[in-house]
């Protein structure tokens, strides 16, 4: 049997800085953060780490919470037989990505909440994700309590213990393998690597396109999630080959996302995932990164599609965030969560509000005609599909785009027993929903909202910073502009050490913790070189640069030609995490190697080969799987194609040039802004550090005092051009 837990045991979580870790410092479960002392009292008591890792606004962990994790009985048996450590994924990306990588190695899928159970020296032998408190009938899934029951007592046996460690050493063994580097013979020789770039790409594209969902947009199965990365990257094939099926893919997903109730019809935003393939019932989450991804295909698609809509729905979403997400300082909070109290409207008298997923966004028709006139109530219900009996829990229907407006002009509408005609102008029925939406959208800001995780999170800033900096540019908004450097600045401020050039991940209520991974440096990276693309400011560029070089330094490891997850100096687990494919955010490695060959004309310092290497190592693996690792295929046809670059001398970038520019859908394109004079660009030399003017601005001046635009692809330029058409089109023979 063994040893009983000491006296001290307690829940230690109320003093973590987490919105989640707090969520469970009142369980009776002694649940202890991921720390030195909690490794060691697994060691001292001889009995294995019951690890749960998930995130403040996960549903399915609100689920197991309430059903296992309060419940005194399994709480009783999980603090006597393990040492309960809680994670907060949010700030501990490494430890989440080694344990998910053995889950799915092991279960063939992941998420959360993980649960994994784990020797004292970290190594798994037993993971899952949501477990119920039952056996469901007719499901392989066990019941939590009777999992632990068995767990502890095949610990207790040492015949049993001898094959849960052996097992526990295969299955990190085989982590170890999956996240370590694997170079592909056929890309030994110099300049291999430029040879398939394209056909890399190609063959993602191929493989996104198989998987598409055509009847419903979008791609495979439910649960449906957004993917924004493939439809950016389909949106770039369409774009340099001319061909149209991508395009078509790529269009049908962006109008499913936008028409469904993936997006906050009312407040603008994105939830998580659909539960459904016709992207009719969400999981209700709003997490900031999916906020930032999926506005910048939809800006992708923008530019090359000109459809308004998709404009319109990035400004929305922009709202959102600005309006719900917005640390009052600059920075962006990281998530909503799920659920919240029952409003007022759906309890009966006496009854009490209970925390419901969706209880915020949904509605019923008798809500619906409590606050609009006819036929304005009508005519929302049928256009957002809210019907009696709902698409969802309890009746109640969440909004979708279900009856085109087309249709509804000149409908009939029963009122009063009584049949009118809805109006036959298209305007005014679109100028009837408009107000409809505003009106039921104040009543909805009156209901209970849904807590918010207020944690500024490094990266996810990032890649906030580098979605309302673009917008700022394509849509002609600078208050756009203005946000991403106010986001910019509280990072700085915060997460920085200058002297030091090291990132912090975390910031909550004036608490900074954890060392920033790489994603962090890498979003941010790529957030503050949009910023100064979209300014001309050399002071973002600046910092881009040093991030930059931070990942050269601290993540890139030479003999295994690769860059990693976590620092060369960070914590040891039982494996060292990458993070080649793309999964909720894009690869982080992908969003370095795109950073570091985006950056390297900009500088002395080689950064090109660190990426180089790093797509070398990986080639192998992109080859096999070029889909799952979209965005590493997007880098590796940048680096075989070569930098596209356009050089702009001027103070200020002209009117007409802007809006020529944001129209255009440029793949890989680098708007390298610059001083008009030598003179002038001394004093951003002098700023960044260096002797002598990088190659992507040398000898590249104004021209008789006027802008001059320079465009080069690979080391070939056009004439210097004060005529941006005249470059622009050099640049698309160029592609």
């Amino acid at each position: 049997m063994s040893e009983p837990r000491s006296d001290d045991g307690r829940n230690r979580l109320a003093d973590e800085a987490s919105p989640y870790l707090k969520q469970h410092a009142d369980n009776p479960v002694d649940w202890q953060p991921w720390d030195d002392d909690a490794l060691a009292e697994a060691r001292e008591r001889d009995v294995p780490i019951f690890l749960s890792v998930g995130y403040s606004a996960c549903h399915w962990c609100h689920v197991m919470a309430e059903e296992s994790f309060e419940d005194p009985a399994v709480a009783e048996l999980i603090n006597e037989n393990f040492v309960p450590i809680k994670v907060d994924r949010e700030e501990r990306p490494d430890l989440d990505r080694v344990y998910q990588t053995v889950c799915q190695l092991v279960t063939g899928g992941g998420g959360w909440p993980l649960s994994a159970f784990l020797t004292p020296d970290g190594e798994p032998f037993y993971v899952g994700t949501y477990f119920p408190p039952e056996s469901p009938p007719q499901r392989n899934v066990p019941g939590f309590g009777e999992l632990c029951r068995q767990i502890a007592g095949s610990w207790a046996d040492p015949e049993q213990r001898a094959e849960m460690e052996n097992r526990a050493e295969q299955w990190t063994a085989a982590a170890r393998d999956r996240m370590a580097p694997a170079s592909s013979p056929a890309n030994d020789g110099p300049g291999a690597d430029d040879a398939s770039g394209t056909e890399i790409l190609d063959d993602a594209a191929a493989a996104a396109i198989r998987g598409a969902d055509r009847e419903n947009g979008g791609f495979g199965r439910s649960p449906k999630f957004p993917q924004p990365g493939r439809v950016e990257l389909l949106l770039r094939v369409a774009t340099l080959s001319g061909d149209t099926e991508p395009l078509t893919v790529a269009e049908n997903a962006l109008n499913a996302m936008a028409s469904g109730g993936l997006y906050d019809h009312l407040g603008g935003g994105f939830h998580r995932y659909c539960v459904d393939d016709d992207w009719t019932v969400p999981h209700f989450e709003k997490m900031a990164y999916d906020n930032a991804t999926v506005p910048a295909a939809l800006l992708a698609g923008y530019r090359v599609t000109g459809n308004d809509r998709y404009a319109d729905i990035v400004r929305e979403t922009l709202d959102f965030a600005e309006r719900e997400l917005s640390h009052p300082e600059g920075g962006f909070f990281s998530t909503l969560d799920a659920r919240s109290e029952t409003p007022d409207s759906r309890l009966d008298d006496g009854e009490e509000p209970e925390r419901e997923e969706g209880a915020f966004y949904v509605w019923t028709p008798e809500e619906v005609r409590e606050l609009l006139d006819e036929p304005s109530a009508t005519l929302f219900c049928r256009r957002y599909g809210v019907v009696s009996g709902g698409n969802f829990e309890g009746g109640t229907s969440v909004l979708t785009e279900t009856v085109p407006v087309e249709e509804l002009i000149g409908a009939e509408i029963e009122v009063a027993g009584e049949t009118v005609e809805a109006p036959d102008d298209e305007a005014e029925i679109r100028a009837l929903l408009a107000d409809a939406r505003e009106t039921l959208f104040a009543a909805r800001e009156a209901r209970p909202r849904p807590p918010r995780d207020e944690k500024v999170l490094a990266g996810w800033n990032g890649l906030t910073i580098e979605t309302f900096a673009r917008a700022g540019f394509v849509l002609g908004d600078d208050s756009r502009i203005d946000r991403a450097e106010s986001a910019l600045t509280f990072v700085r401020e915060h997460l920085w050490d200058e002297e030091e050039k090291r990132l912090s991940r975390r910031f909550k209520d004036g608490d900074v913790a954890f060392d920033g991974a790489l994603e962090d440096y890498a979003f941010l990276g790529r957030g503050a070189f949009e910023l100064y693309q979209a300014t001309g400011e050399v002071a973002p560029l600046a910092f881009a640069l040093d991030l930059a070089e931070a990942i050269v330094e601290a993540f890139y490891d030479a003999d295994d030609g690769t860059l990693y997850l976590s620092a060369n100096d960070a914590e040891d687990l039982v494996a060292r995490p990458q993070e080649l494919t793309d999964q909720s955010t894009p690869s982080s490695v992908a969003a370095a190697v795109a950073l570091l060959l985006d950056l390297d004309g900009f500088t002395d310092a080689d950064l090109a080969s660190t990426a180089r290497e790093t797509l070398s190592t990986h080639r192998g693996r992109i080859e096999a799987s070029p889909v799952e690792h979209g965005t590493l295929a997007v880098a590796a046809d940048a680096d075989a194609r070569g930098s596209l670059e356009l050089t702009v001398a001027a103070d200020d970038l002209p009117t007409e040039w802007r809006e020529t520019l944001a129209s255009r859908h440029l793949p890989g394109a680098i708007v390298a802004r610059r001083p008009p004079t030598e003179a002038g660009l001394e004093d951003w030399l002098d700023e960044l550090g260096l002797e002598e003017a990088p190659p992507v601005w040398a000898g590249r001046e104004a021209r008789e005092g006027q802008p001059t635009v320079y465009a080069c692809r690979s080391f070939t330029c056009s004439p210097p051009e004060t005529d941006l058409t005249a470059a622009l089109d050099w640049v698309e023979a160029n592609l």
